[in-house]
């Protein structure tokens, strides 16, 4: 029987949504307190996983999402307005993506034998 495959733990390395970083590691990359990662989890910006322990986890997204939230909040704005800045942002970008993937489909020219 063959030895089940085990994940390589250097494999998630790059991955941007790999639950990587402690709240406390995380909070002092973005230059922030634990307290503020958990309102923005309380404001639903953001979902850190939990470890097998029940601790919070965040991943490189999560911590870039973290870190625009605050730096509108360093700019006054409140922490609930903020969040929804950065959703319409992130909605804004979506469909700017999904406009721009319109408009190549409707340059490419018409396949005459129709596949």
């Amino acid at each position: 029987m063959a030895p089940e495959a085990r994940p390589n733990a250097a494999d998630n390395l790059d991955d941007d949504d790999y639950p990587a970083y402690t709240m406390g590691r995380a909070a002092e990359m973005i230059g922030t307190t634990p307290a503020f990662l958990r309102a923005l989890g309380e404001a639903r910006l953001i979902t850190p996983l939990r470890s097998g322990g029940g601790h919070r986890r965040y991943s490189r997204y999560q911590l870039r999402i973290a870190a625009r939230a605050r730096e509108l909040v360093d700019q006054g704005t409140p922490i609930e307005a903020a969040c929804r800045i950065i959703i319409l942002e992130d909605q804004l970008e979506e469909a700017l993506r999904l406009n721009e993937e319109l408009r190549r489909r409707e340059d490419r020219p018409e396949d005459p034998a129709g596949s």
